[in-house]
């Protein structure tokens, strides 16, 4: 892995686990086992590496979204299989901890990965509830903008309480609720 790619990778990893603040240059080289001036030989400065490690993440997570959303199933197995999708609840979304950080959204530069890639998942998420509707499984009340959102909400929500518990259970709880809300009518 060249020294560029070491610096966004442990870039990544340190916004994960620390946020903006927390990351210091002097932790990134160290993480990524780079000499003192490698980081300003490659990027222009920690603004410029943490918004190539914020892409690369956002990029990561819509791609892995996408890569569910987009597979074989109903409208309604393709939405339960993106909230079902094996993560680390435990440690948290790494978009989602980055819509916590103060620095982060202060600037609209960095924000603009992050903002992208959820409403990229969203309009997404919606033109399946709009599929759905248009094939009989979902009620044609439901507003795919709006159920969307409570998807996107229930993930995020749902990786909150986890964390506050200390326990998946939690992440679970609010998926099976949002399923039984989404699950299509049976014919009786």
């Amino acid at each position: 892995m060249s020294t560029s790619e070491r610096l966004i990778e442990s870039t990544r990893e340190l916004l994960w686990e620390r946020g903006y603040v927390g990351t210091s240059p002097k932790a990134i080289l160290e993480r990524a086992e780079a000499g003192q001036g490698s980081m300003y030989h490659h990027f222009k400065g920690k603004p410029d590496l943490a918004l190539a490690a914020i892409r690369r993440t956002a990029e990561e997570l819509l791609a892995t979204a996408e890569g569910v959303l987009d597979g074989p199933g109903t409208p309604y197995e393709r939405i339960e299989a993106y909230l079902r999708r094996e993560r680390d609840v435990l440690r948290g979304c790494p978009i989602g901890r980055l819509t916590m950080d103060p620095d982060i959204i202060a600037s609209d530069e960095l924000r603009a990965p992050v903002d992208e890639a959820l409403d990229r998942i969203r309009e997404r998420v919606a033109g399946i509830v709009e599929e759905g509707k248009e094939q009989g499984l979902f009620a044609p009340s439901l507003d795919g903008e709006e159920i969307a959102s409570t998807v996107l909400a229930t993930v995020q929500g749902g990786y909150v309480l986890a964390r506050a518990s200390g326990s998946p259970a939690a992440f679970d709880a609010g998926v099976r609720g949002l399923l039984s809300l989404l699950t299509p009518a049976r014919p009786v």
